[in-house]
């Protein structure tokens, strides 16, 4: 099991596709493909039966380029990673850190493929796929996708927590892109899994992600924030560019200001927490929480976090004074 998360951060917890299934989508994009370009050759070669060979051939380039190497790419880039074939046995492309395929992706892969599939008749492609851990062709590994299975339980689906309501939006000038891809998905892992760790030592991982973020983005996390709560704002600031991004600059509010009231608990996810979470848009359990220090401590991983003054919380934190 591989759990990843896609750009509008939520947690997929998909298994990546092995050979079998990926053979049988692209089984049927070959079917698909090669019927509409042989449909187009029969139709171009009727029509331009007057003109020379020289016109001929690089009509027939043309179409070959267009028909099985464009036509793809497009495919995948506006369907984000869901080519008819992946439709019809549940698959879809993903990055490495699963979030949604742009064209730059579709495109590495569709011209890796000329040569891994189409010119060695998917032998490279298999052989690849079989030796991979995760099962990826080569084109896969140089366009840094994964092609996982998207159709799972429901009760498998886990949700990365939203930030408090005083943080929503607190972020929204801060340059993520710096932020490699395996740094985002080991911030979403720790977020949805820290109600499963010791106390301590969700504290200690979620200050070293939070330094770990803050230097890659130039600008040093606030002192009175929690570091779980820091994470899940910087986590929920990237989702909401994302979603802006993939919809065409539509409005997406995740744990919109406003639903709680400022210094509500801020439950946990995995966490029997004091408090009920509740969220208006995402409605997703949050993930254990801090306390800002001095005024109190609360619980990271929803069982508190290191004590810094007066009695423990169980879980949730208060927006600083």
């Amino acid at each position: 099991m591989s759990e990843l998360v896609t750009g509008d951060a939520v947690v997929l917890g998909l298994r990546p596709a092995r050979l079998p299934s990926r053979a049988l989508a692209l089984a049927i994009d070959m079917a698909v493909v090669w019927t509409v370009y042989l449909s187009v050759s029969v139709g171009l070669a009727i029509a331009t039966a007057s003109l020379d060979e020289a016109a001929g051939m690089a009509i027939a380039v043309a179409s070959f380029l267009l028909v099985l190497v464009g036509a793809p790419i497009a495919v995948e880039t506006l369907t984000h990673g869901r080519s008819l074939g992946k439709m019809a046995c549940g698959l879809r492309v993903v990055r490495d850190d699963g979030g949604p395929i742009r064209f730059r992706h579709a495109l590495v892969r569709g011209a890796v493929g000329v040569v891994e599939i189409l010119m060695t008749f998917g032998v490279v492609a298999c052989i690849a796929s079989l030796v991979s851990e995760r099962g990826r062709r080569v084109g896969d590994v140089f366009a840094g996708t994964l092609v996982v299975r998207e159709r799972v339980s429901a009760g498998r689906v886990a949700a990365v927590p939203p930030p408090p309501p005083w943080l929503v939006g607190r972020f929204a000038g801060l340059d993520l892109s710096a932020v490699p891809d395996g740094l985002w998905l080991a911030v979403r892992q720790y977020l949805t899994r820290m109600g499963q760790l010791d106390p301590q030592v969700s504290w200690a991982m979620a200050e070293r992600l939070a330094g770990d973020l803050a230097a890659c983005t130039g600008t040093p996390a606030p002192r009175e924030v929690p570091p779980a709560a820091y994470l899940a704002a910087v986590v929920n600031e990237r989702q909401a560019r994302d979603a802006r991004r993939v919809r065409g600059g539509e409005s997406v509010g995740v744990g919109a200001p406003g639903v709680r009231a400022p210094g509500a608990d801020w439950a946990g996810a995995g966490s029997a927490g004091t408090g009920s979470a509740e969220v208006g848009s995402v409605g997703a359990s949050g993930a254990g929480g801090g306390v800002v220090p001095g005024s109190g401590s609360g619980g990271v991983g929803g069982a508190g976090a290191p004590e810094v003054g007066g009695s423990a919380r169980g879980t949730g934190f208060a927006p600083p004074a």
